[in-house]
């Protein structure tokens, strides 16, 4: 039997900043009424015209993980590609950052889980590797919502969350299996899959046929998030999901290191933080930097965290996601 183990992270940002200050400037809203609400400062926007692309920015997070591991991007077997917003409708990007590494061959797959994409990839490479199927697996989540969005008044309850770019991991085989991943738990309730979603453009809803209509009141190619709604799911599922991982490898909330939740809203996570009576030291946040950057928040912030010493040897590590679907997961790891 073996584990599965992180041994590179890397991330990449787009240069351009946006504050709360400039989206004032294209809504009715203001600086306070964002941090009141979210907790978030500023985010990076792709600039229109920009090589920024989910493809480009998952290879530059990916090629700070393999030299970070110590890798070739020969030595992967697997890339898993997670985003809600990937290059094209098809071929997935996993593919394209395929292509970007010079790999001729392996076998790339995308991963369409929204904000807990990271934790399935996690999950999906965990699982192949502990079967002996593949050594070495790049995990990478990356997103340009700035593309897509309603920067009106309208759309400002979805607009101000989102932030664009990309994370990264490399795992590896573990021989030592008190250490690496030790368990992950993935969930989804369809019920809900419309209270936080994107119905347009799809195949039932054509780009050129939404143009066509020109109904300036048919919002349905803008993302859509009933708030209240997500919200009160959020701490629930992640209370649930989290527990679970601690109950199945007999850890105490006091035991945890740290723990890295998506970066969805300030809110939820001190929410969360207050439910386990975890101190400020035992949880990473960095959404009040980059908004919510969905698949690629997690290793975002878990690359940061390492990069700040906040992740040792040794230290049990807990990530842990809730996004549209509905869907949730946590990873455990003893890094």
């Amino acid at each position: 039997m073996y584990n599965s183990r992180i041994i590179g992270m890397g991330k990449y940002l787009p240069d351009n900043v946006v504050t709360n200050d400039d989206l004032a400037k294209l809504m009715d809203t203001s600086d306070e009424w964002i941090t009141e609400r979210t907790g978030i400062k500023e985010r990076r926007h792709i600039i229109k015209g920009s090589e920024d692309t989910p493809a480009t920015m998952g290879h530059k997070a990916a090629l700070m993980a393999l030299e970070r591991a110590g890798l070739e991007p020969k030595d992967i077997d697997l890339i898993l590609f997670a985003t809600l917003s990937p290059d094209y409708y098809f071929p997935g990007s996993g593919v394209l950052v395929q292509k970007l590494l010079g790999i001729p061959a392996c076998p790339a797959m995308d991963i369409r889980m929204q904000c807990s994409g990271f934790i399935y990839g996690i999950s999906t490479a965990d699982q192949f590797i502990k079967t002996g199927m593949y050594k070495n697996v790049l995990v990478i989540g990356a997103e340009n919502h700035s593309g897509g969005l309603d920067f009106t008044t309208r759309g400002r309850g979805v607009s101000v969350i989102f932030g664009d770019g990309a994370g990264a991991a490399v795992l590896t085989r573990e021989e030592d299996t008190a250490r690496g991943v030790l368990s992950t738990h993935l969930y989804s309730e369809g019920e809900h899959a419309e209270e936080l979603s994107l119905i347009g453009p799809s195949t039932q809803r054509w780009v050129p046929e939404i143009m066509a209509e020109n109904d300036p009141e048919d919002i349905s190619y803008y993302p859509y998030m009933n708030g209240q709604t997500v919200f009160k799911h959020a701490v629930v599922r992640f209370s649930e999901v989290i527990n679970e991982g601690l109950q199945k490898n007999g850890w105490e909330a006091a035991d945890i290191d740290l723990l890295v939740p998506h970066q969805a809203n300030l809110r939820i996570s001190q929410f969360v933080q207050k439910k386990f009576r975890l101190n400020d030291d035992q949880v990473y946040n960095n959404i009040m930097r980059y908004g919510n950057t969905t698949a690629a928040s997690i290793p975002i912030a878990l690359t940061e965290a390492w990069e700040e010493g906040k992740v040792k040897e040794g230290d049990k590590v807990v990530l842990a996601a809730f996004g549209s679907g509905f869907t949730w997961g946590s990873a455990l790891m003893v890094w």
